[in-house]
């Protein structure tokens, strides 16, 4: 009799459920919790108690990351380059899952935050799949990624000294390294010493080794459209293998660029003078860039000199910046019409011909005096300091001037207007950035250097292909005495240097490092 009554107990309270959650509801048949019909006729809790979705998913994986270029490694011989919580490593993480998560749908995915010291990458994974009579379960879930340490090839390459496969031999044969320095910062304007594993200096030129012969031919090219130079290219065997018929080989590249710097005075051969329209042999290199830019200081007549021309009727610098001596001007007279014989060349409009008496410096208590025709006519007057080059008082050995005729040889040719330099140092307050290299005890000639930053004031055309900085740790000094005349470069055109930093201020941390 009480079973009889329990019984009719369950059945109403089972139709007393149904009438309350409406009848299209059903028990679980596990728990009895009232659901919605499904075709497994179980309610989530139960039916994930049955099944795992994410079963033979690891929740373990390790990832391989090299410390010393801080790339990731994509199986099965790919480096790629991630920054942490990034879409490139999301990717690299779901690749290694790829192969276990084929049977189920992947719906979301993304990074749990790490500590980036802890060497763990987390990601919070939810999927979907099919169970027990069509029935779809969705369930989330964490993978764990371990970073462990390996070296890549290329990097064990270099730590074993034999890393390079091709070598870009940069060589100018002359005292000045003005057309390296202008170089230099070509370079690095067009961001070419990203791709070498290592840039050496040494006597007379630079070394750049790459880890491919692509990149040391991208470099190359480039070399051969920035300046006149003439390239030789060599190869040498390291390794074959006879089953595959593969040939390992390291490449050199010779690259020698023409020994002619700014300002040298050059004597040209007569054969190449009459072909650049008469001008004179005796003339002043002005700027080197694709070609030689030269001028006659005794006509204005100017003319390009490019890389296979040179090669054809070489011609070689007089004097270096060294013996160029300090000159002051006695008198000046403009010359306003000049004729010029039949084919003669271009005329340059930029500068001034004039015929100037000056006097050395240091024969002031003399009364020897000099007289010449210039091309700086636009930039002397009575009084000025111009540095130039004594003819008159040396003995130069070339080919060319020997053979000419002494009355066409001038006694002094003027190259450019002095400036008292410790005041343009002082004033500077702009820098330029320098190529990491190694040095291997090459010291940096000032001097030098200095030549050639007075030379970017100069010259506007010449740094316009320059990369020029504001320096904020100087603060020029103004006042009126200091103001000489020398040229300078504007505010507009310095760039202000960018530099990462983090919330705080501070340099940002490296990530994922001990």
């Amino acid at each position: 009799m009480c079973r009889k009554a329990s019984r009719g107990t369950n059945v109403i309270t089972f139709c007393t459920e149904l009438v309350r959650n409406g009848p299209g509801c059903h028990l679980c048949c596990t728990c009895g919790v009232p659901i919605p019909p499904n075709p497994a006729n179980m309610c989530v809790a139960c039916l994930r108690t049955q099944v795992d979705i994410s079963e033979g998913i690891p929740k373990q994986v390790t990832v391989h990351f090299c410390k010393q270029c801080e790339r990731y490694l994509q199986p099965p011989a790919t480096w790629m380059q991630c920054g942490l919580e990034s879409r490139e490593l999301l990717a690299l993480c779901l690749k290694k899952l790829k192969s276990s998560m084929t049977k189920v749908r992947l719906i979301d995915a993304g990074f749990l935050w790490t500590e980036p010291h802890s060497k763990r990458i987390k990601l919070k994974l939810t999927i979907q799949k099919e169970v027990m009579n069509g029935a779809i379960l969705q369930q989330v879930f964490v993978v764990e990624f371990v970073v462990q340490y390996q070296m890549c090839e290329d990097c064990h390459r270099v730590e074993a000294k034999d890393f390079w496969k091709a070598v870009v031999q940069v060589r100018q044969k002359t005292v000045h390294k003005k057309t390296f320095y202008y170089l230099e910062q070509l370079i690095l304007k067009h961001k070419l010493h990203q791709n070498a594993l290592n840039i050496k200096e040494i006597h007379e030129g630079i070394d750049f080794y790459y880890g491919s012969k692509q990149h040391a031919q991208k470099m190359v090219d480039f070399l051969q459209c920035t300046v006149p130079c003439r390239s030789k290219t060599s190869q040498r065997l390291i390794s074959h293998d006879i089953h595959s018929n593969t040939f390992n080989y390291k490449s050199t590249f010779s690259m020698e660029i023409v020994p002619v710097c700014k300002d040298s005075v050059v004597c040209l051969s007569p054969r190449l003078a009459q072909s650049l329209g008469n001008m004179g042999q005796v003339c002043v290199c002005t700027r080197v860039t694709s070609t030689i830019h030269l001028i006659d200081p005794s006509t204005l007549q100017i003319a390009e000199v490019d890389g296979n021309t040179y090669w054809r009727f070489p011609f070689n610098s007089l004097c270096i910046p060294r013996q160029l001596e300090e000159f002051i001007v006695m008198d000046i007279d403009m010359i306003r019409e000049q004729k010029l014989g039949a084919g003669a060349g271009v005329r340059s409009n930029k500068h001034t011909l004039a015929e100037v008496w000056v006097q050395k410096t240091s024969e002031m208590n003399t009364s020897q005096q000099y007289h010449c025709r210039t091309f700086l006519g636009h930039l002397l007057n009575i009084g000025d300091l111009v540095l130039g080059f004594d003819f008159a008082n040396s003995n130069v050995n070339d080919e060319y001037l020997n053979k000419m005729n002494p009355h066409h040889v001038p006694d002094v040719v003027l190259i450019k207007k002095s400036y008292d330099r410790s005041r343009r140092m002082k004033r500077r307050n702009w820098r330029l950035q320098e190529m990491d290299r190694d040095r291997e005890g090459m010291d940096t000639d000032e001097r030098q250097y200095q030549d050639f930053l007075e030379d970017l004031e100069e010259d506007e055309a010449l740094r316009k292909n320059v990369n020029i900085y504001k320096d904020t740790s100087k603060i020029p000094v103004e006042s009126d005495t200091d103001d000489d005349g020398a040229p300078r470069i504007s505010l507009m055109e310095m760039l202000e240097e960018l530099s990462l930093s983090d919330a705080t201020g501070g340099e940002g941390a490296d990530m994922l490092t001990e």
